[in-house]
């Protein structure tokens, strides 16, 4: 199976809200590795590198809302072509 990343910045009310551990607790149980930050405009940025499938279940979560104490508006997304392995998927700050 083939092994993409894909970079996605989450709007809404995502910061504050345990956003960052609800979305590494998700990717985690997908196999994926990758990392979750806050944006300085009150983002969140996603990283998640993995199989094609597992990507897209975790880019769906992200669009459907994340933790229920989040409030997502929208969810960007672009194919990503990292300059590093990724070996888990962290929080970064």
């Amino acid at each position: 199976m083939a092994s993409v990343c894909t970079l996605a910045w989450v709007h809404g009310m995502v910061q504050g809200v345990g956003f960052r551990y609800s979305t590494q607790r998700e990717a985690q149980s997908l196999g994926l590795t990758g990392y979750a930050r806050n944006m300085d405009d009150g983002s969140v940025e996603v990283l998640a590198c993995g199989e094609a499938g597992k990507v897209e279940q975790l880019i769906e979560w992200l669009r459907a809302g994340g933790p229920r104490s989040a409030r997502v508006d929208k969810v960007l997304t672009e194919p990503h072509h990292p300059d590093r392995e990724w070996t888990n998927f962290g929080i970064r700050y």
